[in-house]
């Protein structure tokens, strides 16, 4: 008998895919679709902040085609909580316009395929790297407005191809094979796995997400080529939608595009989950590759983010650095560092201002950053060296350069999808030439935020608006510094750095009507939303 690898479970998962009664909506009196509206409203931003257990995450989805409209997803610690979730939902006045067409329970897992010394020795005997890449498998978060795929799938039991027959390293090595295709959509895709076996109808269930669902066609795609797929895969029924906050949710009832953009801090959830991160890939057998684990250099700040994917007996793989795991995908749960605040009483200050806090470009990543008073073309040519290194590995997100618009310095941005990549990559950049400490280190708040992409048609008019936004900022109290930084490579693309002496000073200034006046013109000048990220 092949030995069975063992497993740790976490978190729970509910796929609750539902149909519209069309009919019977439009039917209805308005007072009616109102209320359903109100509650189905509130019983989804209830979950999505997570009130009703200690942990987990909750996303809403719309659903392309007739096997469902909408797609509710839940991770939750236990069983028992997702059973409340299903009865919950039922007393709410939206549940009677709709039915339920299909549903997929299944919990989160790693398998020892990861690491002896994680099953062996227990999980504070790894490195932490390992360990938080680990827990970010078992307690993923659900990215921000992302195309979603979910399928489930089994490996094949039959007479030729018997998956449950192989040896362990033969096993194995598929997935490493399996895993080299994946490599291509580090940073495109993330991913949660999950294990319905003995909880579902097949083995594992698969959910993708992507800011473009033409990379979540190409990787399932390439991976039907690969062995561990053509050989061993089944496949059940795929779903695609799109994810948007629940204050859109009159909007898509009333045939609307979602997300609309204009639901304020829906879509800014204020999680209480664990490390968050999903990521992985669609591989049993994954493999932690170690990226090294070097210490921090100086004169950079650092967004820690809970996560990383998990390496399980699971149908497809995770990719780590090394390039010894299956398909990458990035992790998640950007937070700030230090500060006793809590992270999500800023980024709800933020959400409802519509700023999209602690998510660099869309994703939940790490971010170092440092400055430099280095020439700008000296400074970027050494960055582009370490950047063609860094490129090798598939947890690397992006490495730019941005320069000051009113002081000498220049800043190098580096984001990656795990603690140990960013760690490793700021020993390399601090040897960077003329470095120095950010601005105001000796504060008690910092913020790096925000990241801006303009409208090229309004690039010399954001500049100005931020001279006048900066002579407000000099007469407030608490402020340090602040700066508009733009990336040498795309002169549409910035970010404004600011300090400030404690976080109360810098939400005074987000809060003031300057603010607002000039987050509102901001809506006519970006190509999208703020996004904001703060380092305590």
């Amino acid at each position: 008998m092949v030995e069975a690898p063992q497993t740790e479970e976490g978190w729970f998962a509910l796929h609750d895919f539902r149909s519209i009664d069309w009919d019977a909506w439009r039917d209805a009196p308005e007072r009616e679709r109102r209320r359903a509206i109100e509650e189905g409203e509130a019983f989804l931003k209830h979950r999505e902040l997570v009130a009703d257990a200690d942990e987990g995450d909750s996303g809403l989805f719309s659903v392309l085609g007739h096997k469902a409209d909408l797609l509710f997803v839940h991770f939750r610690p236990s069983l028992d909580d997702l059973s409340s979730i299903e009865r919950r939902f039922e007393d709410t006045a939206l549940a009677r316009f709709t039915e339920r067409t299909t549903s997929y329970v299944s919990v989160t897992e790693v398998s020892g395929y990861v690491s002896d010394e994680y099953f062996e020795e227990g999980p504070e005997e790894v490195d932490a790297g390992l360990r938080g890449y680990i827990e970010g498998k078992l307690t993923p978060e659900i990215p921000d407005d992302e195309y979603v795929c979910f399928y489930p799938m089994s490996k094949r039991r039959g007479e030729e191809y018997n998956w449950y027959d192989l040896s362990f390293s033969d096993r194995a090595d598929l997935m490493a094979g399996h895993g080299e295709v994946g490599k291509e959509y580090a940073g495109k895709i993330k991913q949660v796995i999950a294990s319905s076996v003995g909880l579902d109808d097949h083995e594992w269930g698969v959910t993708l997400f992507g800011a473009d669902p033409t990379d979540i066609k190409d990787i399932v795609y390439e991976m039907r080529f690969d062995p561990a797929s053509s050989r061993y895969g089944e496949f059940g029924d795929f779903y695609i939608g799109r994810r948007f906050p629940p204050g859109d949710l009159g909007a898509y009832l009333a045939g609307e595009t979602v997300p609309t953009g204009d639901a304020g801090g829906d879509g800014e959830r204020g999680h209480a989950h664990g490390e968050g991160g999903s990521g992985g890939a669609h591989g049993e057998g994954d493999h932690h590759g170690d990226e090294g684990h070097g210490g921090r250099g100086g004169g950079h700040d650092h967004a820690s983010a809970g996560g990383g994917s998990a390496h399980g007996d699971h149908p497809h793989g995770d990719e780590e650095a090394s390039g010894e795991g299956d398909h990458p995908h990035g992790e998640e749960g950007t937070s700030g560092e230090g500060d006793e605040v809590s992270d999500e009483e800023i980024r709800g200050e933020l959400a409802d201002l519509d700023i999209y806090a602690g998510k660099p470009h869309g994703e939940d990543v790490y971010a170092t950053v440092l400055y430099s008073e280095a020439d700008v073309e000296a400074l970027f040519d050494e960055v582009e060296g370490l950047r063609g290194n860094f490129d090798h590995y598939g947890t690397h997100v992006k490495t730019a350069v941005y320069e000051g618009r009113h002081t000498d310095r220049s800043a190098v941005v580096s984001i990656w999808d795990t603690a140990s990549a960013a760690e490793t990559a700021a020993g390399f950049l601090s040897e960077l030439p003329d470095v120095v400490a950010r601005a105001g280190e000796e504060s008690g708040f910092g913020t790096m935020g925000m990241f801006y992409t303009v409208k090229p048609d309004y690039r010399e008019e954001f500049g100005d608006t931020f001279d006048e936004v900066g002579d407000i900022l000099a007469e407030m109290d608490g402020h340090v510094e602040t700066d508009l930084m733009t990336n040498v490579e795309d002169e549409n693309d910035m970010f404004i750095a600011s300090q400030w002496e404690a976080k109360e000073d810098a939400m005074t200034f987000f809060g003031s009507d300057e603010f607002r006046e000039t987050v509102q013109w901001g809506r006519e000048v970006l190509a999208d939303r703020p996004r904001h990220v703060f380092l305590a």
